[in-house]
This record gives structure tokens, C-alpha cells and sequence, in this order.
């Protein structure tokens, strides 16, 4: 082999040609780049390392490098990223040759200059000599020469700093599906909201004491328009201290959540749905909502970010989605449909069917504790309202009974009392009729609330939160509160001049409620 002088001159020629037009485009980070910790291996401090330039082509036509190599032995270097003089951003009219050129100065960091033809004189390993070794290759990710990750570089103007993949990733995290848009709350620098984080001034003085008796609302506080078709319910949070966020369902395929409390702001706008939205829920953490859509679906949504969470297809149209009590991941969903299908959200997969025979379940309401449930359909036989209301068992699917409300009038909605066990029926009787929770079911016929009309809608009723007022929605827009235990009317609102189809009472707030009509309009009432 031939050890000429020339030899170590043209290796170096390659080297320094090769460093001194690295392209600075491996300072600006891609999408699809990689990490430099994820392909860099960093040789360990004190041993030798061989570099081979293996065909980069470089652009300004010096030509191709066919794996030349640099052998350096231990005695003559050490990594000091201080000192090191393998540096490739140096001055750049100092260090570029061309074939056929003498060799020229080139300079360290230090300003010392050297001269292109003469040895690397490298710092020498303290008590250690070998002979000269050649190197693993070290991987050339980042253009910059040895240990780029310890270098510090100065970004240029106009040049975006490089991220690393896994940083970006990290950061990337929680963002909102831009197919389910949300939205933006107004004011906020970073467009995202904080619906979750912030507990209402005017909520917050009743958190700390007990719930007194509930009050009758008698004047408007505000009105909140912004829903373009029929609003069928409106409903609180249940949780206490997020208890200012109303939420609304409408036939105009969305639902909204408001700060029902304060400003009555539109808080979040969610369009998970291409049917009208018949009923929305909230869960019991307050930090998901429950819907269900003319589109045959029911959305399981999440409330800070408007992502859909869980989307299921049950073949009709729904009408209610009701969670279960004691469990949440486990919700039903009745509709046009001649089956309650009970789904479990963690598989997303039917777990109970309930079959009736019936063309339309109107309302589900589950009884305490959750063992057994009540439907409403919209069946009515020729000489009984034979399974118009309908008992469950929830594990067995089994029927318990199905001879609970005998009159021929259909039920568009049911309400539980808090406390006692009892429940109500909304009929198209205009009157509300008193159940018992426990079986057999039977109605009490001495207890009717009358005074509102009902016509066909789908008015809802409610309980105060201590269970002594229930409130119902009327076909001539007002709001009827009555007094549970005598069933007399204690107040009428005029509220809408449409339908009322619901009246919320605010589960901690007294003397507030919030209804809804058939013309989108909703309004809190204090």
C-alpha cells in the first residue's frame, strides 16, 4: 500500500470538503424528522472513532466522496467538546477547496490558523498510548460533525429550531377532533376553554350549607337564544360545584352547554350529530355528555374538548339515553324501535336487550338503586292502556309488569322523587299521575296534577331537588309548579309564547329554574 505524504491530504480534503458544506437544513425541524436521540449513538469519552464519509454527493461540484476514511489513534484524541477541532462551522471562505487548489489556512475556534496540509494535532490521552485503530462509524444524523447533541447552535433568522419527534408528540396530546368542531370560548388567548376549572361566583355561597327548602322562581333573570330549531330539554349539572353549566338539546342537530348561571354565554357548541338531538344528558362526574339523535346514533362526548368519545349505531331513531345509576359506563337507549338496547361504552357493545313488542319507547326511568326500570310507549290496546307503562328487571331483562297504568292516555315523560318512593307519569290526559316505586306499581287515584295542558308534545316534568315542588311544561308556554303533597298549583310562569316542553330546577341554586320552548328559546328564571 502506498504511505505517501499525499495520502493524509486528500483524506483531509475529503473531510474538510464534506463538513464545510453540510446543509444547514438539518437546523429546521420536519414534521417527519426523527429525533436526535432516537438515531444518534454517542461515543463514549476517550476512545478512538474512525469517520467515513461514504458517498455524499456534495452541490457545489466538488465531487463524490467514496468512502475515505480519517483514522485517528487514541493518543492524539480526546473528546473535548471545548476544544475540539473537528468543528464544521468555521468561516466558510477559509475552508472551502476545489480540485486542483493549493491547499489554504483554515482556523479554530480560538483564531489560531492552520494549515490545510499539515497534520491533525489533536490533544493527547493523558497516560495512554496505542497504535493507531480504526473506528466503528458514527452515525451522521445531524450534519454537524461528533457529538452534535453537547454543541450549542445558534439559530439563524427565520429559521425554526429543531424539536424533537418525541416533544412534539408529547405536545400533540389532547387536541380537539377538528371534524367535531367546538366553540371557542371568547377572550381567551389560547382558544381553548376552561368550562370544567372555573366554579361560578354566584354557585359558590351555596356550596358550603345544605340545601334549604326549595323556592318558587318568579321573575326572568335571562334569556338565551342561539339554537335554531325546537329545544326539547334543558338540564343542570348535576355535580354542585359545576352546577352553573346548563345543557341543551335541540332539533337543529346540536347541543350546547351555557353558563347558565352569570353571563348566559354559549360555553361550547357541539356537532357530533346529522339528526335532530332528542335528548342529552349529562354523566355523573360532569365531565361527559350523553346524546342521543334522530340519526340513529348515541354519542358519549367529552365536555372541555367537544371530542366525540364513544359513537353507536342502534338501527332507530333515539329518543332517550338514560345512564344507569350505579353503574355509568352502562347506558340504554330507547326510540323507534321495537327493543330497549342497554350498551356497554367500554366495549361498545350491546349487553341487554329489553323487547317489548311495542312500536316507540317514549322515556326510560330507572328506580332506585337501579335494580329495576320503567318505559313509557306510546301502545295503547282498545280496552286498557295495556303496556303503556312497562316494569324491568335490569339483569334478567324480564318484564315484572306491564298492567301499571290502566287509563288510555300515553306517557311522553317520567320524573322519580328524590327521596320518597314514588314516581310520576306525564300523560296526554293533561295530568300528571303518582306511582309507587316498589311493586306492584300501583297508581294512586286520589293524587292528579292538573292545570297544564300537554297535547301531543313532549312536555317533561321535574322535581325540586328536596322533592316538595314538581314543575311541568305546558302546550300554552307556561311553566306549572305544583306543590307535591296536596298537588295544588302554587305558581304559573308565562314563560314562552310557544310550547314549554321542559322545566329544569337548579339542583343547588333556590328559586331557580331554567325552561325551554318549541321556538329554540331558553330562559333562566329566578
Amino acid at each position: 500500500m502506498n504511505t505517501s505524504p499525499v495520502v493524509p491530504f486528500l483524506s483531509l480534503y475529503y473531510f474538510q470538503t464534506g463538513c464545510h458544506h453540510v446543509d444547514m437544513s438539518s437546523l429546521v425541524a420536519y414534521e417527519d424528522s426523527e429525533s436526535e436521540d432516537d438515531c444518534l449513538d454517542q461515543p463514549e469519552e476517550g476512545t478512538s472513532a474512525s469517520i467515513q464519509a461514504g458517498s455524499c454527493e456534495q452541490n457545489r461540484g466538488v465531487g463524490l466522496c467514496s468512502s475515505s476514511e480519517i483514522v485517528l489513534s487514541p493518543h492524539s484524541f480526546t473528546a473535548d467538546p471545548d476544544s475540539s477541532v473537528l468543528d464544521c462551522h468555521r468561516t466558510r471562505s477559509s475552508s472551502v477547496l476545489h480540485p486542483g487548489s493549493q491547499p489554504q489556512s483554515w482556523f479554530d475556534r480560538d483564531g489560531t490558523a492552520r494549515d490545510a496540509a499539515a497534520p491533525l494535532s489533536l490533544p493527547a490521552t493523558q497516560g495512554h498510548v496505542s497504535p493507531p485503530q480504526t473506528l466503528p462509524n458514527v452515525p451522521q444524523c445531524s450534519g454537524d460533525g461528533l457529538n452534535p447533541a453537547k454543541r450549542n447552535h445558534t439559530v439563524r433568522p427565520g429559521v425554526r429550531p429543531y424539536v424533537p419527534k418525541r416533544q412534539r408528540l408529547a405536545s400533540s396530546v389532547g387536541t380537539v377532533d377538528l371534524k367535531y368542531p367546538a366553540e371557542r370560548v371568547p377572550g381567551n388567548g389560547t382558544g381553548e376553554s376552561q368550562i370544567l376549572s372555573d366554579v361560578s361566583a354566584t354557585v359558590k355561597p351555596y356550596l358550603a350549607h345544605k340545601p334549604g327548602a326549595s323556592g318558587i322562581p318568579r321573575r326572568l333573570l335571562m334569556s338565551l337564544a342561539g339554537h335554531q330549531g325546537p329545544v326539547n330539554a334543558v338540564r343542570w349539572c348535576p355535580v354542585p360545584h359545576l352546577s352553573h353549566l346548563l345543557l341543551s338539546a335541540s332539533m337543529d342537530k346540536t347541543f350546547k352547554v351555557w353558563d347558565g348561571a352569570e353571563s348566559g354565554r354559549c360555553l361550547r357548541v357541539y356537532t357530533c350529530h346529522s339528526g335532530a338531538v332528542r335528548d342529552a344528558r349529562w354523566t355523573s362526574c360532569g365531565r361527559q355528555l350523553l346524546s342521543g339523535s334522530f340519526d340513529n346514533t348515541a354519542v358519549i362526548t367529552d365536555v372541555e374538548t367537544g371530542q366525540q368519545l364513544v359513537k353507536l349505531d342502534n338501527q332507530f331513531k333515539v329518543m332517550r339515553v338514560v345512564p344507569h345509576p350505579s353503574s355509568p359506563e352502562v347506558f340504554l337507549c330507547g326510540g323507534h324501535g321495537s327493543a330497549v338496547k342497554a350498551w356497554d361504552s367500554r366495549s361498545c357493545k350491546v349487553v341487554k336487550v329489553y323487547k317489548a313488542g311495542i312500536q316507540q319507547t317514549l322515556d326510560i326511568l330507572f328506580l332506585r338503586g337501579g335494580v329495576d326500570f320503567i318505559t313509557s310507549s306510546d301502545c295503547v290496546s282498545r280496552d286498557s292502556a295495556d303496556r303503556t307503562l312497562i316494569a324491568w328487571d335490569y339483569q334478567t331483562t324480564a318484564k315484572v309488569s306491564n298492567q301499571i297504568y290502566q287509563e288510555r292516555f300515553t306517557c311522553p315523560s317520567l320524573a322519580l322523587h328524590p327521596l320518597e318512593e314514588s314516581f310520576v307519569a306525564q300523560t296526554n290526559g293533561d295530568y300528571m299521575a303518582v306511582f309507587s316505586s316498589q311493586q306492584p306499581y300501583r297508581m294512586n287515584k286520589r293524587r292528579r296534577y292538573e292545570g297544564h295542558k300537554v297535547e301531543g308534545y313532549a312536555v317533561q316534568c321535574e322535581f325540586s331537588p328536596d322533592g316538595t315542588i314538581l314543575a311541568s311544561g305546558s302546550s300554552t308556554g307556561s311553566a306549572h309548579f305544583y306543590d307535591y303533597h296536596n298537588a295544588r298549583i302554587r305558581h304559573t310562569l308565562h314563560a314562552h309564547s310557544r310550547p314549554c316542553l321542559c322545566v329544569s330546577q337548579h339542583p343547588v341554586l333556590p328559586a331557580t329554574a331554567a325552561t325551554c320552548d318549541w321556538a329554540g328559546e331558553i330562559k333562566v328564571w329566578h
